[in-house]
């Protein structure tokens, strides 16, 4: 798999796992949610909250980098966080809607996105005033790790809860592979068995 492919199937797990937690969340109610558990960032809701907070956060750094019009289009409702623990939304029905916006923002910008862009080096500053300049394929991919990072955190706080949010396996994910099985494949297109892991006799 190339690493514009990767990209992009990461934009569309990101936005189905943000679903599937958010639905989970969705049977708390008001005071659960936002119910200080001992986490980072305190409750469910303040959790959710700080990944849309940096999720913002760098879509808005992107944005300032680049050409792209998808970001662009999105200047007028995108919000500008100015710290980590801003909250973006005092409910979850409002967070939700914010989420939706954010994962389809993603998954379409990935959909622009050209293998150059990857290598492209961007500036940037992160909250404490520190220059950075990165390109592009790995900052995608902190923002897809961080996004893992905090939602098993609230799995974990979810399912303490009482709410178990289900598979989260990557390769659970509705069209993850559009490939042919190898049971099913041409064995002459299957690549033989490096040596060093052939099991002896």
């Amino acid at each position: 798999m190339d690493a514009l492919r990767h990209v992009r199937l990461m934009a569309d797990y990101n936005r189905w796992m943000n679903q599937r937690l958010h639905a989970a969340a969705a049977t708390l109610d008001a005071a659960a949610l936002a119910a200080d558990r001992g986490a980072f960032f305190g409750s469910i809701l303040g959790t959710l909250n700080h990944l849309a907070t940096t999720d913002c956060l760098w879509l808005r750094r992107f944005q300032s980098a680049g050409n792209w019009s998808r970001l662009h289009e999105a200047d007028d409702w995108l919000p500008r966080p100015t710290t980590l623990r801003d909250t973006l939304a005092e409910d979850l029905p409002t967070l939700q809607g914010l989420r939706e916006r954010l994962d389809d923002l993603i998954v379409a910008w990935s959909e622009e996105l050209i293998f150059n862009d990857l290598d492209r080096v961007i500036g940037y500053r992160n909250m404490g005033g520190e220059r950075f300049q990165r390109q592009v394929g790995p900052l995608l991919s902190h923002l897809f790790n961080h996004q893992t990072h905090h939602r098993g955190q609230v799995s974990t706080l979810l399912f303490q809860a009482g709410v178990d949010v289900g598979v989260t396996d990557l390769i659970a994910m509705p069209g993850f592979d559009p490939f042919t099985a190898v049971a099913d494949d041409d064995d002459s297109d299957i690549p033989p068995m490096p040596a060093s892991l052939v099991p002896p006799g």
